[in-house]
């Protein structure tokens, strides 16, 4: 589990419901400081291999080593959430990709090769706005949004400067700067809250200086997210979803393998699904405990 917002209270939570239901648990079995020995991955004198179920809640702590032994052990115990859907939801353009190609509405996309800087100027000239996303960040780290292509021809060197492969860029959307974050645990509506962005700044993540208020969603935007979070394979998901005001439709911006709980201060501002989705996870953990994969 991860110690911040709040992490170790709804760690012990958990592990007093699951003792409850007679599995017991062992705690801080983090990856990084686990190691292979011959035929075992070991960590605290455990034997990870050999547990009924691992269960992984670390945002931010996703090191190329503990996502390496993460895709090892998912190949010999369950995990949640499952490792295949989770490195896909921690890609933003493969995400989208599959939602796209499965009927999920998401914005428009583009993909080209980091030295095809003509073809980006096409995008740009051809949707007036558009944001340039790492495929693989979080929190909104690295979103830039290019305004025109004058501003793209001062970005592309810098763009240049770093180890990219390619581009992954989408078509900027008209909307009230606000979004909805869902939380689905094992296919069903767990809670909902909304995001605003902070000051004059478009994104809407806590970390760039958004807020979270309460919000009710609506049937579709539920409904999109339990599609979006099934198409990924995701036991735990967070979906994003904002509204286009000029196509007049909900898009799925992000499926995120790691959704946050509320914080304490959020609990006492009103958002009241934590031991909601803290029973829904216990239960998931209980059933595939019990049948295995």
């Amino acid at each position: 589990m991860y110690r911040n917002g709040g992490g170790e209270r709804i760690e012990k939570k958990i592990v007093k419901k699951l003792r409850e239901r007679g599995i017991e648990s062992i705690t801080g079995l983090n990856l990084r400081d686990a190691y292979v020995k011959s035929s075992h991955i070991r960590c605290h004198g455990i034997n990870m291999d050999k547990l009924d179920l691992f269960f992984s809640y670390n945002a931010g702590e996703q090191t190329q080593y503990q996502m390496y032994l993460y895709r090892v052990l998912n190949r010999m115990i369950p995990c949640i959430n499952n490792y295949d859907s989770f490195e896909l939801s921690e890609d933003k353009f493969q995400t989208s990709y599959l939602l796209r190609n499965s009927g999920v509405n998401t914005p428009d996309f583009r993909l080209c090769h980091r030295d095809d800087s003509k073809r980006l100027k096409k995008f740009i000239r051809s949707w007036k706005q558009m944001v340039y996303k790492p495929t693989d960040g979080w929190g909104g780290v690295g979103l830039t949004k290019i305004d025109n292509e004058a501003t793209l021809d001062t970005l592309l060197p810098f763009l240049n400067q770093m180890d990219l492969r390619f581009f992954y860029v989408e078509k900027f959307i008209d909307y009230d700067r606000t979004d909805y974050r869902v939380d689905i645990v094992d296919g069903e509506f767990v809670g909902c809250y909304g995001r605003k962005a902070g000051g004059t700044d478009w994104r809407t993540n806590i970390t760039s200086g958004g807020s979270v208020f309460l919000r009710e969603p609506e049937e579709e935007v539920v409904d999109l997210a339990k599609r979006a979070a099934k198409i990924v394979g995701l036991e735990i998901a967070g979906v994003d979803i904002i509204y286009d005001r000029k196509r007049k439709e909900y898009l799925v911006l992000e499926v995120n393998g790691i959704p946050a709980f509320a914080t304490p201060e959020q609990e006492k501002a009103g958002l009241d699904f934590n031991d909601r989705k803290i029973e829904k996870i216990v239960d998931l953990i209980d059933r595939k405990t019990a049948t295995g994969r």
